[in-house]
């Protein structure tokens, strides 16, 4: 097995090694690279923005694709019934939908790691910015057209700008659109919604229907019931669930989930916002009461882990819930899209988990030396801002309590220098307790820098997840991308984790 982040900086992608073969793969259409820079972009992915000040319609909306799929014939218990037998394996990759070269570069490593899976699961934003049916070419059909089992997703925010059109058009067996509903009366919010409001764009049905011909093999055929929906697969129940626009779930869909959630077998929550993330709990609220996290954590409902997308990278989070049970919650959103920083994610202490307990990649000294070289290019300032990946190294572990995440070959000076940049690009600390004016480091990371941080190329801190399945165990590891051939050959396991099911 190659060596992770957590061996050496070779394992992590930095030097100059061989670039990997995936460059082979990517479209060479021109002018085809995502920009989350322009403005373009940005007003497409407006309906967040006015779900959030006018109302949020993704509840009803999702409520008339699954009546409208309930017409057609799809179970009414939503629950997709596969023949895997007792063991078995399947892959997961979160936020793989820009179709650039960080997607690509995850590719090569995935087919070769899940050539004996049984299937996939994306989970969230399949397709970015807003999900267009015409965007599934390079972004979908291309990228997995080898992959020779069926595919299953559940849609982020992003595939909710264009009211799920696509989505629904290639899971859920060429769903066609929901009719027209009445207009909202004049000048109230709802009407004013409307108004502004981004609607699917025309389809180009014959480069569409080309497009679907890269994945048109019998054994990659699958069909789900609606946005959500479970699957039972050998001895586990995996659920996964759709969160719209703004990481909610409607009244219908948490009856739906608390009642499947009751069939006795060892649970998977899949969803499109991870219910931990950056060091905090997001446990998801429920139209009228309640949090997904509450379903997840009640002890007859055995769910064992619950995976994320959302944020694009990986973390992994083993919550003591109650006596000497565990809860496996994964953020699992590096499949694709541009990198979220993961060295502003401040030191874990949480109920049930320490820093100790607590996994990510990249590691946070890889994605500070990441981060400083982006703003050493952009900024031209690159003898301050750019880090070496032993000096990004040395500053976080001081930062926390001297915890190195690999053994260091030549201990870098932790210089005035090195702590200054490490402070303007937000490496998170252990809160004060007392207050102090602080700047939304974090926060505006997340939400404006990382995007803005984009990079094609290597190396990437791309990841996926194979997941292997027996009566007794479920092994879960997460698998990286960088871009490099090295990493193409043998993905490397960045982190592992055996959960029993007995």
């Amino acid at each position: 097995m190659s060596d992770s982040s957590r061996d050496t900086a070779e394992g992590a992608g930095w030097g100059a090694p061989e670039p990997g073969a995936y460059r082979q793969l990517v479209p060479a259409a021109p002018g085809r690279k995502l920009s989350w820079l322009d403005p373009r972009t940005l007003w497409l992915a407006r309906n967040g923005i006015l779900a959030a000040l006018f109302g949020d319609p993704t509840g009803r909306t999702r409520g008339r694709w699954v009546a409208q799929q309930a017409a057609v014939g799809a179970p009414a218990d939503k629950v997709i019934r596969r023949p895997d037998p007792d063991r078995f394996a399947f892959l997961v990759a979160g936020d793989t939908g820009e179709g650039g070269e960080p997607q690509y570069a995850v590719v090569p490593g995935l087919l070769r790691v899940g050539q004996d899976t049984q299937f996939m699961i994306i989970a969230s934003d399949v397709i970015y910015p807003v999900g267009a049916t015409d965007d599934y070419g390079d972004k979908f059909f291309r990228p997995y057209q080898d992959y020779p089992a069926p595919i299953y997703a559940v849609p982020g925010n992003h595939d909710w700008y264009e009211d799920l059109r696509g989505f629904m058009r290639v899971f859920c067996d060429d769903a066609p659109p929901l009719p027209p509903e009445a207009r909202p009366r004049r000048l109230t919010r709802a009407w004013l919604r409307e108004l502004l409001w981004h609607r699917p764009s025309p389809v180009d049905e014959a480069g569409f229907a080309q497009a679907r011909k890269l994945r048109s093999a019998p054994a990659q055929f699958s069909v789900q019931p609606g946005p959500y929906w479970a699957i039972d697969a050998g001895p586990i129940r995996i659920v996964g669930i759709d969160t719209g626009l703004l990481g909610t779930v409607d009244a219908e869909q948490a009856a739906w989930l608390r009642e499947v959630s009751r069939d006795p077998r060892p649970k998977i929550l899949v969803t499109g916002r991870p219910l931990y993330a950056d060091g905090a709990p997001r446990p998801t609220p429920i139209e009228g009461g309640g949090t997904v996290d509450d379903i997840v954590r009640d002890p007859a409902h055995r769910y064992v882990a619950a995976i994320g997308g959302d944020i694009h990278n990986y973390q992994r989070y083993p919550i003591r819930v109650d006596g000497d049970r565990t809860i496996q919650y994964i953020v699992a959103g590096g499949g694709g899209a541009f990198t979220h920083a993961t060295h502003t994610i401040p030191p874990v202490d949480l109920p049930g988990v320490t820093e100790d307990d607590f996994r990510c990649y990249p590691l946070r000294g890889d994605s500070l030396a990441f981060y400083s070289r982006i703003y050493a290019r952009r900024t031209r300032l690159r003898r301050f801002f750019a880090l070496t990946e032993a000096q990004a190294a040395a500053v976080v572990a001081e930062r926390l309590k001297d915890r190195p995440a690999r053994p260091a070959e030549t201990p870098a000076l932790v210089t005035r220098r090195t702590r200054l940049v490490a402070t303007l690009l937000g490496t998170g600390r252990r809160p004060r307790r007392t207050p102090r004016l602080r700047l939304p480091l974090r926060k505006l990371y997340t939400g404006l820098l990382s995007p803005s941080c984009a990079t094609h190329a290597p190396p990437f801190f791309k990841s996926f997840l194979r997941i292997d399945v027996t009566p007794q165990t479920l092994r879960i590891r997460c698998h990286a991308a960088t871009g490099h051939l090295a990493q193409e050959l043998d993905p490397p396991v960045e982190d592992e984790v055996t959960i029993p099911l007995t």
